[in-house]
């Protein structure tokens, strides 16, 4: 098993392995090219979001400054804006669908490290999944961590560090994030 196979796969991987390091300088590229462009060069915008995510769906609106691992872990649906300054950590797949919207300095962390010190000390780390449904507005300064499945039609307040699944049709706010109320 690649070390990429091993941290798609939620397996403790080296993140100094080669083929990962080639991946995050291509995408280290792909993302500076990107941030360099403006407003005047949508056709050029969206052909390097299309060479850098795995999938972006029509109408995929990212403003810069934004930040990626990999890019080729991120597959967005139709219809999705984020605004300035987020950052994706896509060590493992970050899915997002469609209608979404984040606002400024959103963080998807797929990433984390052991929580033994000497494990920690090794160069291993882990990754799980992000899931992001339909029809979901992230506010902004919001924090997602590993692993987390965020339902369908769902508005996460700003300011808010989700560390769990959040059901759909649920307004949820918080460090910890948790559900206030449905929807």
């Amino acid at each position: 098993m690649t070390e990429r196979e091993k941290a798609l796969a939620g397996l403790g991987y080296d993140p100094a392995d080669a083929e990962l390091a080639a991946l995050r300088r291509r995408a280290r590229k792909l993302v500076r090219l990107f941030n360099q462009t403006d407003e005047e060069s949508p056709e050029q915008r969206q052909k390097i979001l299309q060479e850098l995510l795995g999938a972006c769906g029509k109408d995929c609106c990212i403003e810069s400054d934004f930040r990626c691992d990999y890019g080729c872990n991120i597959f967005i649906g139709d219809g999705f804006f984020a605004n300035f300054n987020c950052v994706f950590l896509d060590v493992n797949t970050i899915t997002i669908g469609s209608n979404v919207l984040l606002a400024p300095c959103v963080q998807l962390y797929t990433a984390y490290h052991p929580v033994d010190p000497v494990e920690r000390a090794v160069p291993v780390e882990y990754a799980s999944p992000i899931v992001i449904g339909d029809d979901v507005w992230l506010g902004g300064g919001a924090i997602v961590n590993p692993g987390v499945t965020i339902g369908s039609n769902v508005i996460i307040g700003s300011g808010s560090v989700v560390t769990r699944d959040i059901p759909s049709n649920s307004i949820a706010v918080g460090n910890p994030c948790r559900v206030i109320r449905k929807i």
